[in-house]
C-alpha cells in the first residue's frame, strides 16, 4: 500500500484538541500510522511549528508517532509552482494557498496518499491524487 503525507491540519486537529475535528483526525491518522508508512515534509513541519516555542517542544511532541521525514522534491516544487500559476490564472487571489500545493504535489510526484481534510484544492488541481479524507 502506498506511504501517506500527513497534511498539517491533520496534525493541528490533533495538537490542539479541536473539537470539531480532533476525533476524526486522530482516529485516521492512526489509522494510516496502522498501515504502513506516514510521511512529513518541510512544509508541514513548518506549517505546524508556528504553535510551539522551540523546535525541541515540536519535536518532542511529533516523536510518539512515527513520522517519516522526507525532503520537498524538486520535481514537486515545480510542479506546484505551475499550478499555483493555473490557480492565479483562473482568478485565484490567496497567496497562502501555495503551501497546500507543494504539500500536494509532493504526494503526486512520489505516488503517496494525502491524509488531508481540506480536500477542495486537492481534487480541483490535484486530480490523481488519491485523498484520505472525510466523506463530504
Amino acid at each position: 500500500m502506498a506511504a501517506i503525507l500527513v497534511d498539517s491540519n491533520i496534525l493541528l486537529d490533533i495538537m490542539n484538541e479541536s473539537p470539531a475535528w480532533f476525533s476524526w483526525s486522530a482516529a485516521a491518522l492512526s489509522q494510516a500510522a496502522n498501515s504502513g508508512r506516514i510521511i512529513i515534509n518541510p512544509i508541514i513541519y513548518g506549517e505546524v511549528s508556528v504553535h510551539f516555542d522551540t523546535i525541541e517542544e515540536l519535536d518532542n511532541t511529533l516523536g510518539d508517532t512515527p513520522f517519516d521525514r522526507e525532503p520537498l522534491p524538486y520535481e514537486a516544487a515545480f510542479l506546484a509552482g505551475k499550478v499555483h500559476l493555473a490557480y492565479r490564472r483562473k482568478g485565484g487571489t490567496r497567496q497562502s494557498v501555495f503551501p497546500d500545493f507543494l504539500i500536494g504535489a509532493h504526494a503526486a510526484i512520489a505516488g503517496y496518499r494525502l491524509l488531508t481534510r481540506d480536500v477542495a484544492r486537492y481534487r480541483t488541481y490535484y486530480p490523481q491524487l488519491q485523498l484520505i479524507a472525510p466523506a463530504n
